[in-house]
């Protein structure tokens, strides 16, 4: 299995980039122009990749009031209906085709999650190179062999999931020829709590399953990403808006372009400095290793007077001797005359008799 997955051209996993995706979720609000801008934003952001939700209210429910339909539970829709929801919520089929142009045409990969069979047809006509399976689906075995058979890589977010229910999803989707699939932490709530999100488990999703991990992220704000980056997360996936002022179905927990730029910004920046395990001096750092502490004359030595802790000390700059060797010279006799200033060496040294 690959430790990376290939996305048109880009790698995506360890080593790589951090691949960077906004999520446009239903925050166009049933306007195409809006759509576009935000795809046009997006970019402006540094953005790596737009991501939509391919499906239709009657592809994801039915239209039916009773209680088994109605959301509650103290989230942002209490009260509605899942198929009004959803209806509110999804991206017009007809939009995603040249949403997905104008993307590719401002350098932006553009992909979706599908919710049926249906869904991961449209997509496949669509050619996108990636497919991504939403938290709430990874229980759906069904689905995920079918997005599996395309032979595109996969991006799993695994909210609510058990260490078993991934394991079923990524073993289902290897046994139906998914070679490149990504995980990521999920915490489905919207918003998330900071202390819900334990990003921790990302390291660990990352061995346990032998594959690129990331983080599809509902907090608000941008620390848990920066953070998730510093644990390894290769994804990082974020809702995007305009402007929370705005009512949607997701806007609340969303990044405005700022935003979003600062956090792309701010994991560039993390990336440049999580480096590679080093000790030693960098070049940048050469200059500055004068300023070190270095053993020096501080008062005029005869020679043949000894060497005490009057005269000798561990001052800056780095000149003289390291100060390893203080203990070492101290006791020892001056070999000439030393005026004070003097960066101490051993050959200014000779043995006490």
């Amino acid at each position: 299995m690959n430790n990376y997955l290939q996305i048109g051209s880009r790698k995506v996993g360890p080593g790589y980039p951090t691949y960077i995706i906004a999520e446009l979720s239903g925050n166009h609000n049933q306007n195409y122009d809006e759509a576009v801008r935000l795809v046009h934003a997006a970019k402006d952001t540094g953005a790596d990749a737009i991501k939509l939700q391919t499906y239709t209210a009657d592809t994801l429910t039915i239209a039916c009031e009773n209680e088994y339909f109605r959301i509650g539970g103290g989230t942002l829709w209490d009260g509605r209906t899942l198929h009004d929801l959803y209806g509110e919520a999804y991206t017009p089929w007809e939009w995603q085709p040249k949403l997905k142009k104008l993307a590719n045409d401002l350098g932006m990969d553009l992909f979706s999650t599908p919710f049926d069979a249906t869904a991961v047809d449209f997509l496949e006509a669509m050619d996108v190179n990636v497919h991504k399976i939403a938290s709430f689906e990874v229980v759906d075995i069904p689905l995920i062999e079918r997005v599996a058979k395309t032979g595109k890589p996969m991006i799993m977010s695994t909210g609510m999931s058990t260490l078993s229910d991934i394991e079923d999803a990524v073993n289902a989707a290897r046994r139906a020829g998914a070679t490149q699939i990504a995980l990521l932490k999920c915490t489905s709530a919207y918003p998330a709590d900071p202390e819900t999100m334990n990003l921790r488990t990302i390291p660990h999703l990352a061995q346990a399953f032998n594959c690129p991990t990331g983080l599809s992220d509902h907090t608000m704000g941008v620390s848990a990403p920066i953070a998730a980056v510093t644990l390894g997360a290769c994804i990082i996936e974020k809702h995007f808006t305009i402007s929370r002022a705005v009512p949607g179905p997701d806007s609340a927990f969303s990044l405005e372009p700022s935003e979003f730029k600062l956090m792309v910004e701010s994991i560039r920046m993390v990336e440049k400095s999580l480096g590679s395990v080093h000790y030693g001096i960098t070049e940048k750092e050469t200059a500055s290793r004068v300023f070190r502490r270095s053993l020096f004359v501080v008062k005029d030595t005869k020679e043949g007077e000894l060497l005490t802790e009057h005269n000798v000390r561990s001052i800056r700059p780095g000149y003289g001797m390291a100060p390893k060797y203080y203990d070492t010279v101290i006791g020892m006799r001056a070999a000439r005359d030393l005026v004070r200033g003097t960066p101490l060496q051993m050959t200014d040294c000779k043995p006490a008799k």
